[in-house]
C-alpha cells in the first residue's frame, strides 16, 4: 500500500461540494442539513462509516483486482449502469469477425461481444479476473497480459474494445497506440472510461476488500484532449465522443449510503464515463502497374 487517504474526509468533501453545487438554488433545509452534517463529521459525531472512517489504503493494479475479483460482479455500478447503454449499441455496428476486449476483467464486454457473434480474444493482467472471465464466457479466448503491451500480433482483430480501464494508466496514449496497432485497417476501436470530471471530484476507484474495509486502485486524470492526442498520434480517427451522467445510483457498502442525499447532489448532473468510438483507417489500394 503506497498511500491513504481517511473516509471521514472524503465524506466531509462530498458534503462541502454538495453545497458549492447548489448554494444558489438550494431551500433553507438542505443547506442547514448539509452544514448540521459537516459539523457533525468534522468533530467526530457523525454516522457510522465503513471501518469506522479508518485509513483507505492503496493497492497497485494486480492486488486490488485479485482483491476485487470475487466481488466485481456481485453488487450494481452506476458506472456500468450508464455505460453500457451507450456502448453496446456501437457494438451492433459492423459485421461480426475477430474482436479484442483488452483489460477484459471478468469477461463483462467478452460475453457482449461473443453473443454479437464475434470470435474473442480477451487480455487481463489479473489471473483471479481471468478465471471468472473463462468461467463466463468458456468459447472465448483468454490471454494474460497488460494494456500496455497487448500479447497480440499487429493487424489483427477487426475490433478492440477497453473498458473502464484506460484510467488506470499514468499515459492513455500508451494505451491507445497499442489497440491501434493490434487492429486492422478499417476496424474500429471504441474505449470507456471513468470520467476525468467524477476522478477529478470523487479521486479513486474505491472497492470492498474484505468485511467493512475500502480499498482503493489508483486512477489517473486524462482530459479529453489527451484521449484526443492519443488517439491523433495512433493515426486513428475519432468517430463519436459520448459523456453519460450521474444515474442516482450510489455505490452499495461504501461511505456515500451515510450522506445519501449529500452524495446524490453532489454527482447530479455530472458525467460518470466518457465512450470513444475511433477507426483505424482504411489501407489505400495500390496503383495497378501499366
Amino acid at each position: 500500500m503506497d498511500h491513504e487517504f481517511r473516509v471521514r474526509e472524503l465524506v466531509l468533501g462530498i458534503e462541502g461540494l454538495a453545497l458549492l453545487r447548489h448554494a444558489l438554488d438550494a431551500d433553507e433545509d438542505f443547506v442547514n442539513a448539509r452544514v448540521e452534517e459537516i459539523r457533525a463529521f468534522a468533530t467526530g459525531g457523525g454516522g457510522p462509516l465503513p471501518d469506522g472512517g479508518a485509513a483507505v489504503g492503496e493497492l497497485d493494479a494486480a492486488a486490488g483486482y485479485a482483491s476485487w475479483a470475487a466481488r466485481y460482479d456481485a453488487l450494481p455500478s452506476s458506472y456500468i449502469e450508464v455505460e453500457e447503454p451507450v456502448l453496446h449499441p456501437l457494438l451492433d455496428r459492423g459485421p461480426a469477425g475477430t474482436a479484442l476486449d483488452a483489460a477484459c476483467g471478468t469477461g463483462r464486454q467478452t460475453a457482449a461481444l461473443a453473443a454479437r457473434g464475434h470470435r474473442v480474444i480477451g487480455v487481463d493482467q489479473s489471473p483471479e479476473m481471468l478465471d471468472r472471465a473463462r468461467r463466463k464466457v468458456p468459447a472465448a479466448e483468454f490471454r494474460q497480459g497488460r494494456l500496455e503491451e497487448l500479447p497480440l500480433d499487429d493487424n489483427s482483430v477487426d475490433l478492440a474494445v477497453c473498458s473502464l480501464a484506460m484510467t488506470h494508466l499514468p499515459d492513455v496514449a500508451t494505451g491507445i497506440a497499442e489497440l491501434a496497432r493490434v487492429v486492422r485497417p478499417g476496424g474500429r476501436v471504441i474505449v470507456s472510461d471513468l470520467h476525468p470530471f467524477v476522478i477529478s471530484l470523487q479521486g479513486q476507484c474505491l472497492f470492498i476488500d474484505g468485511p467493512d474495509r475500502l480499498a482503493f486502485v489508483r486512477n489517473h486524470v486524462h482530459l479529453p484532449g489527451r484521449y484526443l492526442a492519443g488517439f491523433h498520434a495512433a493515426g486513428l480517427t475519432v468517430r463519436a465522443c459520448h459523456e453519460p451522467l450521474f444515474n442516482g445510483r450510489l455505490a452499495p457498502g461504501g461511505y456515500e449510503e451515510a450522506i445519501a442525499d449529500a452524495a446524490l447532489a453532489a454527482w447530479e448532473n455530472l458525467p460518470l464515463v466518457i465512450v470513444w468510438e475511433a477507426e483505424k483507417p482504411a489501407a489505400e489500394p495500390r496503383e495497378s502497374r501499366a
